[in-house]
C-alpha cells in the first residue's frame, strides 16, 4: 500500500500542460505582382529534402564549405556549447536518484602483554565497509523532475542552435564566394574600361595635337580614364576583403584554385520550392530553439509550484565490520541508520518571487518565441519578393546594357567623323560602365536570393 501510495505522488507533476502556441503570422505566402512567377517552381524539391552538397552544385564551393565545416571557430564554439548543456542536463537528471557513497576503512591495535589473558592474540585487527545515502530527496511533487524537464530543453534549444550556427555558416560561405566571384567581374570591367579610355584619350590627343580637338576634349577625355584607375583601386580592395571574409569563414586559407574566376566561373545552386504553407516556418532551427525553451519555461513553472509543498529528504547508511577480511561479506556484523527530513516552506517569500518569476520568464519567451516566427515569416517573405521581380530586373538590365553599348559605339563614331563633340562620348561611356555594373550587382543579388531562400527555409539535411 506505501509503496503504491510512493509511486502514485511521485508521478505527480504541477507543470502547466504545454501547448503549442498558434503561429502569429498568415497561413500562406504573400501574393501579388511582386511574387510572380509563384515561388513555386515547376518540380522544384522542397528544401528539407536537399543535403547543401545537393543545393550548392558547385565542387570549388562544395570544398570550401567542408573546410568551413570543419574549421570554422564559431560553430566549433556552438558544439562546445552543445557539449556543456549536454553536461548540465547530465548533472540535472542524476538529482533523481540517491547519491551513494562507499568507504572502508581497516584498524589494528596491538594490546600489552598484561592486558591479555593466555590464548588471545596482543594483535587485533577490525576491518569495516560503509555504504551511504547522502541526502536523497524524493520527488513525490516533481520538483526534480521539472527542473531536469527545463535542462533537457535548454540541451535541446541549444543543439538547434548549433544547428542555426551551421546553416548560417554554409550559406555566409556561399555568399561571400558569390561576392568574390562578382567583385572580379567588377575589377575586370574596371580594367576593360581603363583599356578603353586609354585608347579614346590617346585618340583625343593625337586629333588635339593636329588642331582637329579642343582642350576641353582633352580635359574631358582624361576624366574617365582617371575615373578607371580609381575604380581599379576599389574593386582590388573589394575582392581582397572578400576574400579574407571566406579565408575567416573557412578557418584557413582557401587554396588559389578553388577560388572563383567570375560570376560564369562558377555553377549556381540548385533552385527550390518554399512550398504554399507557412508551416515549413517550424522546421526551422532558431524556431525550433525558442520553442524548446518555452517548453523548458512551462516545465519552471512546475518546479516553482513545486517548492510550495513540503519535501522529504532521506539520508542513511548501510555499515558492516569484522575482524577477519573474509568475513566482511559473510558473518559480519551489520549497522543500519536511515533518517528522513521533513521540509515545509511554511512561509517564504522567497517561494512566492520565485513563482511570479517563472509565470513571468514564460510570458517573455512566449512572446520571443511568436516574434521569431514573425521575423521568420518577414525573411521568406522578402526573399520571394525578390525571386519574384529578380528575373524581370535581369532581363531589363540586360536590354539596357545592350542599348548603351550602342549608343557609346555611335557617339564615338559621330566624334570620330566630328558631327557632335566628346561630351556625347563621355555621357555615354560613363552610362554603359555605370549599366554594366549595375548588371553585375542583378546577377549576383539573383544568385545570393537563392542562398537565402535556402537558409530562410531552414536549410536542408546535414
Amino acid at each position: 500500500m506505501w509503496l503504491a501510495l510512493l509511486v502514485l505522488l511521485g508521478g505527480c507533476n504541477l507543470a502547466p500542460q504545454y501547448r503549442r502556441p498558434e503561429a502569429p503570422v498568415p497561413a500562406q505566402w504573400p501574393k501579388g505582382e511582386a511574387y510572380r512567377p509563384s515561388q513555386v517552381a515547376p518540380g522544384a524539391p522542397a528544401v528539407a529534402q536537399l543535403k547543401w552538397q545537393d543545393f550548392f552544385r558547385d565542387q570549388r564551393l562544395q570544398k570550401i564549405i567542408t573546410m568551413a565545416l570543419e574549421n570554422n571557430r564559431d560553430l566549433r564554439l556552438a558544439a562546445l556549447n552543445v557539449e556543456r548543456a549536454r553536461a548540465l542536463y547530465g548533472i540535472q537528471r542524476a538529482e533523481l536518484f540517491p547519491q551513494v557513497q562507499l568507504g572502508a576503512g581497516a584498524q589494528k591495535q596491538r594490546t600489552a602483554v598484561e592486558l591479555t589473558t593466555p590464548g588471545n592474540p596482543r594483535t587485533s585487527e577490525k576491518y569495516n565497509i560503509d555504504l551511504g545515502v547522502v541526502a536523497w530527496e524524493i520527488d513525490f511533487f516533481g520538483r526534480i523532475r521539472s527542473l531536469e524537464e527545463q535542462a533537457l530543453q535548454e540541451y535541446l534549444a541549444t543543439e538547434q542552435a548549433r544547428r542555426s550556427v551551421q546553416i548560417m555558416l554554409v550559406s555566409e560561405t556561399a555568399r561571400t564566394y558569390l561576392a568574390l566571384a562578382a567583385d572580379r567581374d567588377n575589377l575586370r570591367l574596371a580594367q576593360e574600361t581603363l583599356q578603353s579610355q586609354q585608347y579614346a584619350y590617346d585618340l583625343v590627343k593625337k586629333r588635339f595635337d593636329v588642331g582637329a580637338a579642343t582642350e576641353l576634349d582633352l580635359f574631358r577625355a582624361e576624366t574617365p580614364l582617371q575615373t578607371a584607375k580609381v575604380d581599379i583601386a576599389r574593386y582590388q580592395q573589394f575582392a581582397a576583403q572578400s576574400l579574407n571574409a571566406l579565408n575567416l569563414l573557412a578557418g584557413a586559407s582557401v587554396p588559389r584554385e578553388l577560388l572563383p574566376a567570375g560570376l560564369d566561373d562558377l555553377t549556381g545552386p540548385e533552385e527550390v520550392s518554399a512550398g504554399l504553407s507557412s508551416e515549413v516556418l517550424l522546421q526551422r532551427p532558431d524556431i525550433m530553439a525558442a520553442e524548446h525553451r518555452l517548453m523548458g519555461a512551462y516545465a519552471l513553472i512546475g518546479a516553482a509550484r513545486a517548492a510550495f509543498f513540503p519535501r522529504i529528504v532521506l539520508t542513511g547508511s548501510v555499515g558492516t565490520a569484522s575482524n577477519q577480511l573474509s568475513d566482511l561479506f559473510g558473518a559480519g556484523s551489520d549497522t543500519w541508520n536511515f533518517a528522513p527530513r521533513l521540509i515545509m516552506p511554511i512561509f517564504d517569500p522567497r517561494v512566492w518571487a520565485a513563482l511570479r518569476v517563472s509565470e513571468a520568464d514564460q510570458k517573455i519567451i512566449l512572446t520571443q518565441y511568436e516574434k521569431t516566427i514573425q521575423t521568420a515569416f518577414r525573411e521568406v517573405a522578402d526573399t520571394l519578393a525578390v525571386k519574384g521581380t529578380i528575373g524581370r530586373q535581369l532581363s531589363a538590365q540586360q536590354a539596357l546594357v545592350n542599348a548603351e553599348k550602342n549608343s557609346y559605339r555611335l557617339s564615338a563614331q559621330r566624334y570620330v567623323n566630328g558631327i557632335d563633340n566628346y561630351l556625347g562620348v563621355l555621357y555615354s561611356q560613363q552610362s554603359l560602365f555605370t549599366s554594366q555594373k549595375v548588371l553585375v550587382i542583378l546577377r549576383l543579388a539573383k544568385l545570393a536570393n537563392q542562398v537565402k531562400l535556402y537558409e530562410v527555409l531552414g536549410g536542408g539535411a546535414y
